[in-house]
């Protein structure tokens, strides 16, 4: 067998530069999704659930289209049929958006905006394991975090400069801003041409060369390779447990929310009921075994991920509510000191994604001198204390140093798990054990949006900012938690 050819510095630039796109869509949506829903007459202890969208989305659509992917060559390659089509798609869905009529309607685009976000981000991914050697996959899964650092500062700032440029940044009650629909439109563009540049300059390795490649099948990657569906009876426990949530959710009139929650271990049990009994070789077949024989990394990481994208989703969701709220004592979203605050959120949206870019530079070095462990603890302690100093600092513009060490926590977050998991999948299962790996980051988003209402309601005294307090806590677990993941022999001697 042979090793993979290093590639240059252009040719990673090239692979990942997609990503610029697919991350305008994200950030677009990230900080202004809450905005639109306000806007559209939602209170905020509703906002969570209208969120529900994205996570649910993530985790029907990746691992499909990882599934798929790995199965997939056509003239434009494995991945990139994917990535084109869901660029295409997530357009189209950005310039529709801010132009929804009633909030219903708003929850349903973004459904639409993230399940083509997703077609488009997963297979990139993969992309990079397919393309690299192991000893490049940090600096490539670092290339894609500064892309996402670079498209997020442009994209989150956009709506703060049209406003400085003029556009109206103030409309009638239930109407979204100018700044807001134009910003969309931009960040449309920005995507389809971006991954149509990614498409266009780079090539991808025929199933057969790839599988030649001598990290085809990683050490300890065999059982993930030559994965069975379980027996059903491991699913009864799970379905069990899902009942119980509901009827307790039911009987005792609680949130209504916590459904989502209970619904969990009950998709999960059906899963595992069902699968022994479709068409073997089957779609619903395969994603079941890969998932039961994840490899033993995989899931020592889905602990980390958990806990930093809880912390992350207590951010996206309230850091609006929180700053307008505190900083600029605003809860009016027709006022003009409510949307001074809320395009102030995607200054610093802007704030810690040019830090993560500056941070996706350093942590290669980062790596070289504490091991991916060692960086990926470090980084999610600055987050950490980043989110937990915004309800200590009043003055708007110190929140900007907050947004340094979110930076650091949100560019390691974006690359070190990938190159952590990357070296322990078998190459024919690179896509779908990507997508599955979403399950890691869906499922703390779904505990967020079925959790988060009901801790601001009754543990946290209606205070958006101490949700912010509760995401930094979060973050120094999980740095803690990435000390204890088992990397394969081979990249624990190069650490």
């Amino acid at each position: 067998m042979s090793s993979k050819p290093r590639l240059s510095f252009w040719q990673i630039w090239n692979m990942c530069f997609g990503f610029l796109g697919i991350q305008f869509g994200f950030a677009l949506q990230n900080a202004n999704v809450s905005r639109i829903f306000q806007t559209l007459g939602a209170e905020v202890e509703q906002v969570p659930g209208l969120w529900i969208a994205a996570p649910l989305t993530g985790l029907l659509v990746q691992p499909v289209i990882g599934y798929f992917s790995d199965r997939t060559w056509t003239r434009l390659g494995r991945r990139r049929p994917y990535f084109l089509w869901g660029a295409i798609f997530s357009t189209l869905a950005l310039f529709a958006m801010p132009n929804s009529p009633q909030l219903w309607i708003a929850a349903g685009m973004l459904w639409i905006l993230d399940a083509s976000l997703n077609v488009s981000m997963e297979p990139f991914r993969a992309f990079v394991g397919d393309q690299l050697p192991s000893r490049q996959r940090p600096t490539g899964y670092a290339m894609q975090g500064f892309f996402i650092g670079v498209g997020s500062v442009v994209a989150s700032l956009l709506p703060w400069l049209l406003a400085k440029w003029g556009v109206a940044n103030t409309a009638a009650p239930g109407e979204v801003p100018d700044t807001v629909r134009w910003a969309f439109y931009a960040g449309g563009a920005v995507l389809l041409l971006a991954v149509l540049w990614t498409v266009v300059t780079t090539r991808e390795y025929p199933p057969q060369v790839l599988a030649s490649f001598d990290d085809a099948e990683p050490e300890g990657a065999r059982e993930s390779a030559m994965a069975t569906v379980p027996g059903a009876g491991g699913g009864v426990p799970w379905l069990l447990a899902g009942i119980v949530g509901i009827g307790l959710v039911w009987s005792l009139a609680w949130d209504r929310m916590l459904y989502v929650l209970a619904a969990l271990p009950l998709a999960y049990g059906a899963l595992r009921l069902l699968a022994p009994r479709v068409v073997p070789g089957s779609i619903l077949a395969a994603l079941t075994a890969d998932l039961h024989a994840m490899p033993a990394t995989m899931r020592q990481l889905a602990v980390v991920q958990f806990f930093s994208w809880f912390g992350l989703f207590c951010m996206w969701i309230y850091t609006t509510p929180a700053v307008t709220a505190l900083h600029f004592g605003a809860t009016d979203t027709s006022s003009a000191a409510y949307n001074e605050g809320a395009n102030w959120v995607g200054v610093l949206f802007a704030a810690y994604n040019g830090f993560a870019a500056l941070a996706a530079i350093a942590i290669p070095w980062m790596v070289r001198a504490l091991g991916l462990r060692g960086s990926h603890l470090a980084c999610l302690w600055l987050g950490g204390a980043g989110l937990a100093s915004m309800a200590l600092l009043r003055d708007p513009q110190w929140l900007l140093l907050s947004m340094a060490g979110v930076g650091f926590a949100w560019a390691s977050i974006l690359s070190l798990p990938y190159a952590m998991l990357s070296d322990s999948l078998p190459a024919a299962k690179m896509g779908v054990y990507m997508g599955i790996f979403n399950f890691f980051i869906v499922i703390p988003q779904l505990v967020a949006v079925s959790t988060l209402g009901v801790l601001l309601a009754h543990l946290l005294g209606g205070e958006p900012v101490r949700v912010l307090v509760l995401g930094g806590a979060c973050f120094a677990v999980a740095g803690l938690c990435a000390l204890r993941v088992r990397l394969p022999l081979r990249r624990e001697a190069e650490a």
